[in-house]
């Protein structure tokens, strides 16, 4: 059964130049107790999608369904009672956390707004929280300045928790860390996952991140999504050019089969009032008059959706 079902979702900025049309008609559903990923370069509305659909901002049009119940303008107490089912991690574990305040009571401010516990019931959960996201005792006084990256994203994550949302959006929420630190970050949102049947919406820039988290992949170009299939489908079998050129600029330690890199060409189509067709057609090698109608997503093979008008002929 879907958490969360998103339908024909819309976030315009209204812009100098115009319209920025960030995010541009997106459908997709994410099952409970599954993670999708959301992958595309750097400005393609990824972060602002997840936002839109946890309210962070208001949609311009479109539905947002959170298990069966639409959320999309909700407002006053409704959505106050919302905050407490959905939660964030942000990508800077910096930034997002408030260098006045402690650790603890970082993690107790969630529990205090809501004013559902006793100060005895939220010592004890802050304790409980500090304990489940792997935070050294030692450090429940401690500021943001004076711990690692790290220890500042099991901060904002046992943060996230702190309610028992049923849906986590994660905002390339490992991208500023070191390697070795963002396997140990994807392990424990991957163990909290399967200890408190948590959905997650996993945005990343990062390719072998999203596949070693997520069941199901969207990619997403500039305001729309392009291709999105179960994760394994996705790496072994991708059917759009951007999604193919995506795949190809993974690093790979295989010198015995080099990766055979796909380059693009051509200028990235500006998101500010775009023309109607396909927004990857000024650098797909496979371009023809016919990309310049509007695409939709559809259904190549059961589970795997396509937007793209030559997908038969060019795979």
């Amino acid at each position: 059964m879907a958490l969360i079902e998103v339908e024909h979702l819309k976030k315009h900025f209204t812009v100098a130049a115009g319209v920025n049309h960030a995010v541009d008609d997106i459908t997709f559903k994410i099952e409970k107790g599954h993670t999708m990923g959301v992958v595309g370069e750097s400005g393609c509305g990824k972060s602002t999608l997840g936002r839109t659909i946890i309210r962070l901002h208001d949609a311009t049009s479109g539905k947002v369904m959170l298990d069966g119940e639409d959320i999309t303008f909700a407002r006053g107490k409704k959505l106050r009672e919302l905050r407490e089912k959905m939660s964030i991690v942000f990508q800077d574990p910096y930034s997002s956390l408030n260098p006045r305040m402690t650790v603890e009571s970082t993690i107790m401010e969630p529990l205090q707004e809501s004013h559902r516990f006793s100060k005895q019931e939220i010592q004890e959960r802050a304790e409980e929280l500090m304990d489940l996201a792997g935070i050294e005792k030692r450090l429940r006084l401690a500021y943001p300045h004076e711990m690692d990256g790290g220890r500042r994203q099991r901060v904002g994550i046992a943060r996230a928790i702190a309610l028992n949302p049923q849906f986590i959006m994660c905002d390339e929420p490992v991208s500023a860390l070191d390697v070795s630190i963002q396997a140990q970050v994807l392990n424990l949102l991957m163990d909290l996952q399967e200890q408190y049947e948590l959905t997650y919406m996993f945005v990343t820039h990062d390719l072998s991140v999203v596949r070693h988290i997520s069941d199901d992949i969207c990619v997403m170009y500039l305001g729309q999504l392009v291709e999105t299939c179960p994760s394994q489908t996705l790496f072994e079998q991708p059917l759009h050019p951007y999604t193919k050129a995506l795949l190809s600029a993974i690093p790979s330690t295989d010198i015995l089969h080099p990766m055979q890199r796909v380059k693009l060409k051509g200028e990235i189509t500006s998101a500010i009032n775009p023309k109607p067709g396909c927004r990857f057609a000024a650098r797909c090698p496979y371009a023809t008059e016919a990309c310049s109608q509007p695409q939709t997503l559809t259904e190549v093979t059961p589970g795997h959706f396509v937007s793209c008008c030559r997908v038969n002929e060019v795979n």
